[in-house]
């Protein structure tokens, strides 16, 4: 599997106030084959996205490799959709048995396709075949084929000669899929620190299924790449962001496995992504001598790092206990609020979500709920 991975454009942040933060930077002012050979690689752009990366055939990075506007930091050699290695899962016996295969040839296949596992060994003629250690037949040339590969097919296959039994060669199948374009999305939870993005595939390889990430700031060809840096499995992040650009990140998610590559495009703009993670610390208190009011109060989200000069803004919303209505107020600048017109003596349930306070990107989720009942008489 080769791992590409670049260093981006630097930019600069700046803060209203043309403070400097963090170190010395500041911001600015606000306002389907069974083996590789034969594959066709893919590669989708969005409808509204720049021109796609090279991506080649399933194993050929030659003309990826070549981008003259590339500065690859580190490879990891490439692992050959078919080798030879150790083998001991029972996938495909139907007695269990759990002895030590030995070395056998790895081959993948496509589920719901019909593979086909040969013998070279066999030299044009017919070979016995066994799955584990169930005798399946003898099957002239080319090979054993699996109409309709299922899972129940996976497993330790060999061949030998019809006539003394001898090995010829032994096979060890894994089933899948080629991967699914990935379907993304990004967003600033740490604005404007940071990007995090995610991906998922549907549906899911089944296989061992690698990805690259990168990113750029622009949709030209000559646009320096960057890399996302994995945050998990299906993760990654990129921080020195220009703020308040109208020109577009690009995030580019390749995924690799040995039955293909499927290559996407996200376009954004940085003010559109803004998603603040959800409050935090929400408190719900009566109000000595008030029948009728809550005190709430909360903090925050810890991710959201500079709430004094990209400060945030918040709705509420709650609901009687027991009761089917719900209601939202706001939005309010404070991080607290009192709540008026409370049925005395009623317990009330709490949510508080927050959002930029220039109106950028979304709302968060809401947070954890929190309960309270109004101050009553001793």
């Amino acid at each position: 599997m080769v791992f590409l991975r670049a260093r981006d454009r630097r930019g600069s942040l700046r803060s209203r106030a043309g403070r400097s933060l963090l170190g010395g930077t500041e911001f600015p002012a606000r306002g389907n084959g069974l083996s590789p050979a034969g594959n066709a690689a893919s590669c989708t752009v969005t409808a509204s996205g720049p021109g796609c990366w090279p991506c080649c055939g399933p194993w050929n990075w030659a003309a990826l490799l070549s981008l003259p506007a590339m500065k690859w930091l580190w490879v990891v050699a490439l692992v050959a959709p078919a080798f030879t290695a150790p083998y001991n899962s029972t996938a495909g016996t139907r007695d269990g048995d759990n002895r030590d295969r030995g070395r056998c040839t790895l081959q993948h296949g496509t589920l719901g396709t019909e593979v086909l596992l040969r013998c070279p060994a066999a030299a044009g003629g017919p070979a016995e075949w066994h799955q584990g250690d169930t005798v399946l037949g003898t099957f002239p040339a080319p090979g054993l084929a699996l109409p309709n590969a299922s899972l129940a097919h996976e497993g330790y296959y060999s061949c030998h000669h019809p006539g003394t039994g001898e090995t010829w060669a032994t096979i060890c199948l894994r089933l899948g899929y080629p991967p699914a374009l990935p379907a993304m999305e990004c967003w600033a939870i740490s604005y404007p620190q940071a990007v995090n993005c995610s991906w998922a595939l549907a549906p899911e390889p089944l296989l061992d299924t690698d990805f690259v990430a990168t990113y750029r700031h622009g949709v030209g060809g000559d646009t320096e790449q960057g890399e996302c840096v994995p945050t998990g499995p299906r993760s990654c992040s990129f921080g020195d962001l220009q703020v308040f650009s109208l020109t577009p990140y690009v995030l580019n998610v390749t995924a690799l496995n040995p039955l293909g590559t499927a290559s996407h495009l996200l376009p954004f703009l940085l003010e559109n992504i803004i998603k603040p993670d959800p409050p935090e610390d929400l408190q719900v208190s009566p109000i000595p001598g008030e029948t009728k009011k809550l005190l709430l109060e909360w903090s925050p989200p810890g991710s959201w790092p500079f709430p004094e000069y990209f400060p945030l803004k918040y709705l509420i919303r709650y609901a009687q206990e027991g009761g089917s209505v719900t209601k939202t107020i706001g939005p309010y600048e404070q991080t607290s609020h009192i709540l008026t017109e409370v049925p005395p003596g009623t317990l009330h349930h709490i949510q508080v979500a927050a959002k930029d306070l220039t109106d950028s990107g979304e709302v968060s989720a809401w947070s954890l709920p929190a309960s309270g009942t109004p101050w009553m008489e001793p």
